[in-house]
């Protein structure tokens, strides 16, 4: 899967990594941008289509879809960080709202445009979602939850020929990370490796000096040998409607 040419739609794409994702796609030769935020963006870019997108929404999401013609690459970006300890329920509900059920929401919305295309789904995920943060666990269940979802989604997916990426990514220097005091990568270093996974087709994409410390591990650990184990048995029995 190449960039040069293709449609791609990145939600929360007006900062941080989002915004850095919508350039690099632009840079590597995209034919159109689907820009999506929850506020009107401009952008001088004639590829790029703005997109009124809040993942939580079910009538902007529908609304979204309509106003998109095709599609090759879908970056589900947007993600909610909030710091917290548990004791409130509420919050948990926010990032599961955003982080679980605005992926689950979008990703099934496009999915007939980009089972037409064979195109790929790519997630935004974290390191958080193999070992919690402790100051921030409620974005970490939610992480670990679309984790969960993303290999979900590759083995369901892969008869379709819709390839499914996820972005373990360590601190980046975003607003959302700003209170973290420790090295950060930089959202334009992890927009450029998030699209070189894809390009590659990793199903992992590790994009930034402390997630890639992990990559080797995980790729020939046991956690991913099951993973693969577990996707054999769909293509065996195959579940039927």
């Amino acid at each position: 899967m190449t960039i040069e040419d293709r449609a791609v739609l990145v939600t929360g794409a007006n900062r941080g990594i989002g915004q850095a994702l919508v350039e690099e796609a632009l840079r590597r030769g995209a034919k159109r941008v689907y820009a999506g935020t929850r506020q009107p963006l401009v952008h001088s870019d004639a590829r790029v289509t703005p997109l009124t997108l809040d993942v939580t929404d079910a009538e902007q999401t529908q609304a979204a879809v309509e106003r998109v013609e095709s599609l090759d690459i879908l970056i589900n970006n947007a993600g909610l960080a909030l710091y917290d300890d548990l004791s409130d329920r509420v919050a948990l509900e926010q990032h599961l709202a955003v982080n679980l059920f605005g992926t689950y929401g979008v990703t099934q919305a496009f999915l007939p445009l980009l089972t037409r295309s064979r195109g790929a789904i790519v997630n935004a995920l974290s390191v958080a979602a193999f070992a919690p943060l402790p100051i921030i666990p409620a974005y970490s269940i939610s992480k670990a939850a679309a984790f969960s979802l993303t290999q979900s989604l590759r083995a369901l997916l892969a008869g379709r020929g819709v390839s499914v990426h996820g972005v373990l990514t360590g601190p980046v220097d975003t607003d959302m990370s700003r209170g973290l005091d420790v090295p950060k990568a930089s959202p334009e270093s992890v927009a450029r490796a998030i699209f070189d996974g894809v390009e590659n087709g990793e199903e992992e994409i590790f994009p930034d000096p402390m997630s890639q410390s992990m990559a080797e591990a995980w790729r020939g650990g046991a956690a991913k040998a099951l993973e693969r184990q577990n996707a054999a048995l769909l293509e065996a029995a195959p579940v039927t409607a």
